[in-house]
């Protein structure tokens, strides 16, 4: 019983661990004024005396001794896989940049294309202006196209075979007027005079332009934008054209055509008559047969243009809106309205007074 009579909060007499030597002798040797908050678990066991008070001016020095001053990073313990890099083909590449637009077997050959093809639908938008493409010159050309044509994009479906024919109709009229230089040229072989030769390549330069210009493109307008006034001009010019044509065909002496008449003319009894002849011939039939289209294509346009709601009061109403409104058509019509106001005031100061 004597133990419970200990004081069970005092130091132990028996069995204490700090009763050896040698632990009082280091117990003793350490400063008695060295608290714990100067303690550096870190530091060497000799410095232990000499360790100073760490604060704001002196920053405590982690990692050791010589080591930078850094704060304390907090490494994650698991770090996220990087992600796999799947090696591409050049095939899978090209595909890619290429786009949904093309499969996936073209190779790199066609990405040319479908940037041409690209950049021109990017042309033909509203919002970007399009680009003239008639007549179809090389871009290296001194000239440039003077005119956007495009019959299946420009053109309802229901009158689309109706240009086309008649742009056909168009080119058959160019190719037979350089027939006729040609027959006008085998005129001059023969010893049959230079006028033929000479008015052919007359009609050529003439005829040409301004029939694609008088007839064709108040057609191609007049289908395009359903005007009353493109029909008016086309029908009044191409008339005309119908009319030429079959004086053409007639070929009367001296009008500088190769038509019927001069075909059978050139028929002798020789060999080289027969064989001029029939060239003029064949010549004469290829405006004969310019003149029956004509006269098809102006009796199937007259169709479309009477079943449709085209008439000659829209089409005044159409020349007012857009002709008599066009600032050039005015600044013209002032001019020679200023002039016309001049001349008389001068011819009025120039009378005799009396």
């Amino acid at each position: 019983m004597s133990g419970f009579d200990e004081n069970p909060f005092g130091e132990p007499n028996t069995n204490d661990p700090f009763a050896d030597p040698a632990i009082r002798r280091a117990v003793s040797s350490t400063p008695a004024n060295r608290g714990l908050e100067d303690y550096n678990p870190f530091a060497e066991q000799g410095s232990q005396g000499t360790a100073q008070v760490r604060g704001a001016t002196n920053p405590p020095i982690y990692g050791g001794l010589g080591a930078t001053q850094q704060p304390a990073t907090l490494q994650p313990s698991s770090q996220d896989p990087p992600a796999a890099n799947y090696a591409r083909t050049p095939q899978q590449t090209v595909n890619t940049s290429l786009g949904p637009t093309l499969s996936p077997t073209s190779d790199q050959r066609s990405e040319p294309e479908w940037k041409a093809r690209t950049e021109e639908d990017m042309r033909n938008t509203a919002y970007y202006p399009r680009r003239n493409n008639w007549p179809p010159l090389p871009e290296k050309c001194c000239f440039q196209p003077c005119f956007h044509q495009d019959i299946d994009v420009e053109i309802h479906t229901d009158f689309q075979k109706v240009v086309r024919q008649l742009y056909r109709l168009w080119m058959f009229h160019g190719c037979v007027l350089i027939l006729n230089v040609l027959g006008g040229f085998i005129l001059i072989v023969s010893n049959e005079g230079f006028s033929t030769f000479g008015l052919g390549v007359l009609y050529l330069i003439l005829f040409t332009p301004f029939s694609f210009l008088c007839w064709f493109r108040p057609a191609y307008k007049a289908f395009k934008n359903d005007s009353s006034f493109n029909f008016m001009v086309f029908f009044f010019v191409f008339f005309f054209q119908l009319i030429v044509t079959a004086i053409q065909a007639i070929g009367i002496p001296g009008s500088g055509t190769c038509g019927l008449i001069t075909a059978i003319t050139m028929f002798d009894s020789s060999a080289k008559g027969v064989f001029v002849g029939l060239i003029l011939l064949v010549i004469a039939i290829c405006f004969v047969l310019a003149a029956c289209g004509d006269l098809l294509l102006l009796t199937k346009i007259h169709r479309i243009y009477r079943s449709s709601d085209a008439s000659v009061t829209k089409a005044q109403q159409e020349f007012a809106t857009t002709f008599l409104r066009n600032e050039h058509v005015q600044h013209a019509a002032s001019n020679v309205a200023a002039t016309a106001v001049r001349a008389q005031m001068a011819n009025a100061a120039n009378q005799p007074r009396y």
